[in-house]
């Protein structure tokens, strides 16, 4: 059984290709990258580097080539290159006959009315049609995504937010990536649908755990969408970003992130790892980096 990983060197793939290493030989997995001498760490480890470009799709019939399990970790762009480069993907997917595709997708896709939803529903419904045995990794909200909120609370800031009462389930890409390791490299995952959720909680349980990490009180800051979006473009934030940051704090204030599920026990025999472990990492990972 031969797998293959895409976007090996993005920051979520990174991570599975490293789990990967630790359960099984690199000999049974290959990784499909943009640009290889980027994954040249990889290369010198064992790991068979293919070039894959979902926007050459004369790239992936190479790359995809002879591969039975295939994790497609979803892009970020517009709507047209998203469906086109997934599109791409999946048509390729085909054309190797490759017999089993993990995709990374969103909380509740196929019903949720957040902003990213849309799209990743779009694309498990491509994946759908195929016929190819499946499994959608639908992904809650990285804890990750909030370093610059948690910097700007380390720096002395309040807590920013627009998000009302809205609960999220914040995980590490650590769990997730492990998560979908044993996806990847496990029997009975064919058609099913994972919701890989944290415990879910307000701004103010977050910062609560996070205060409690700092050994400070953070003060939150509930304020609109407009003004949200003028705090975080004067904290620097480029103007591109904010629709998508705006959208974020609306889909949570709209409860778009609110799915209790117990798939992580079922997957890591685990749940996920605890707030105030998780925001302790990343806490000493920016005092450690400076970033």
């Amino acid at each position: 059984m031969k797998m293959l990983v895409t976007g090996a060197t993005g920051e979520l793939g990174s991570k599975v290709v490293e789990t990967l290493l630790k359960t099984v030989p690199a000999s049974q997995f290959a990784v499909s990258v943009r640009y290889p001498e980027k994954a040249e760490g990889l290369r010198v480890r064992g790991v068979e580097v293919r070039h894959g470009d979902f926007d050459k799709p004369q790239t992936l019939d190479s790359a995809f080539s002879g591969i039975d399990r295939l994790l497609i970790i979803s892009t970020f762009g517009d709507h047209e290159t998203i469906m086109r480069q997934h599109t791409n993907a999946v048509v390729a997917a085909q054309r190797a006959h490759v017999k089993f595709i993990a995709y990374t997708s969103v909380t509740n896709a196929s019903q949720s009315k957040f902003f990213l939803a849309p799209l990743h529903r779009a694309r498990e419904e491509a994946i759908l049609k195929t016929g190819i045995p499946y499994s959608f990794l639908r992904n809650n909200w990285y804890l990750e995504n909030e370093i610059g909120s948690i910097q700007g609370v380390m720096a002395g800031a309040p807590w920013i937010t627009s998000a009302g009462t809205g609960k999220v389930g914040w995980v590490l890409r650590q769990d997730l990536a492990e998560a979908t390791a044993n996806v990847l490299t496990g029997e009975g995952h064919e058609n099913t649908v994972y919701e890989l959720s944290g415990k879910l909680m307000t701004q103010e349980e977050l910062t609560s755990a996070l205060g409690d990490v700092l050994g400070k009180e953070v003060p939150v800051q509930q304020v609109d969408d407009t003004t949200y979006a003028n705090m975080v473009k004067g904290a620097g934030v480029p103007e591109a970003y904010l629709p998508m940051l705006v959208n974020t704090q609306k889909g949570i204030r709209d409860g778009g992130l609110e799915i209790e599920s117990n798939d992580f026990k079922k997957l890591l025999g685990r749940s996920t790892t605890p707030i105030n472990e998780a925001l302790g990492q990343i806490v000493s990972q920016i005092s450690k980096t400076g970033n």
